[in-house]
């Protein structure tokens, strides 16, 4: 049987007995698929970055970046023993939110403030204005396809509401859809058909088709969490979705039908998104804005842009 097919079929208690370590048969009779595993490790000091540390992002040499290192308005990384410093200092006035790269290698950066996305050149390290929207509230997460196209949320945390755009690879932007919850976390599954966006104070996960030119359609609830919030989200390369949830402190796993396999409480209690990285890409980065710091935790699958960079 295909790997990625033998995982899609793997049951939550195996799940979490294999991430675990622990047999099925040690698992106690109350076992539920919401089961919470403690195994993250703090790897960074708190407030090596500041509370506006987010968006998490590994290039193909495995370096690790976020956002607002020491400072607002930076990008800090985190080389291959995770000993962090300064990689670029941003334009006056932007400061930064999601992270992606393109499948050229090119980093990508929300630039909230000035309604921007922008492209950062990894030899030189010259910043420019890829894309800009005077009608979005703030771009904030962003996700990226298999064509190189952007995916951007852009919540009104005031409002309580939020838009979601397309940004093409020539830097056009197109605005998807408009009068949404506060828009936030957002992703595209494994093969390119589904586009995940969360709304954080509504507690909702959307999922939408997801068609070869780009646009969406048939827009569904994934899930509804009954408390806390949510942030940024990746996929693994078997189409499961990992949701930091803010204010609980952990990071949700849920099947690509919308089912909770189990969480991984963290040390932190406001995770504000994660990445998938290591020799294996099963390292999960997540940063926390509660401690200023990232942690992470083995996960059992490569995440899916981990392995579009690494193909097999």
């Amino acid at each position: 049987m295909h790997y990625q097919k033998l995982l899609l079929q793997i049951t939550p208690l195996c799940f979490v007995a294999m991430i675990t370590g622990c047999k099925p048969g040690e698992q106690k009779s109350e076992t539920s698929s919401q089961d919470t595993v403690k195994s993250s490790t703090v790897i960074v000091p708190q407030k090596t970055f500041t509370a506006g540390v987010e968006g998490p992002a590994v290039d193909a040499n495995g370096i690790l970046y976020a956002v607002n290192f020491a400072s607002e308005g930076t990008i800090g990384m985190l080389d291959a023993q995770e000993k962090p410093s300064l990689f670029v200092t941003l334009p006056e006035g932007s400061v930064g939110n999601g992270i992606r790269f393109s499948t050229k290698g090119e980093m990508f950066i929300a630039d909230y403030p000035k309604h921007n996305i922008l492209k950062v050149d990894m030899g030189s390290r010259a910043i420019s204005v890829f894309a800009h929207e005077d009608k979005m509230n703030q771009p904030n997460d962003i996700a990226i396809d298999d064509q190189n196209r952007l995916y951007a949320s852009d919540p009104n945390w005031k409002e309580n509401t939020g838009n979601l755009w397309r940004i093409d690879t020539d830097g056009k932007v197109t605005l998807l859809e408009d009068s949404m919850g506060t828009s936030n976390g957002v992703e595209v599954s494994p093969d390119n058909k589904t586009l995940y966006v969360n709304e954080s104070a509504q507690r909702n996960v959307w999922a939408y088709d997801l068609a070869p030119d780009g646009s969406i359609s048939n827009k569904r609830i994934l899930i509804t969490f009954p408390d806390f919030g949510m942030d940024g989200m990746r996929c693994d390369e078997a189409g499961n979705l990992y949701i930091a949830r803010y204010g609980k402190g952990t990071v949700a796993i849920l099947s690509p039908q919308g089912k909770v396999l189990y969480e991984v409480a963290l040390t932190g209690k406001s995770p504000t998104n994660l990445a998938f990285g290591g020799p294996d890409g099963k390292t999960v980065y997540v940063t926390l804005q509660d401690q200023g710091n990232i942690e992470k935790f083995q996960a059992l699958i490569p995440g899916r842009e981990w392995r579009s960079a690494h193909p097999k």
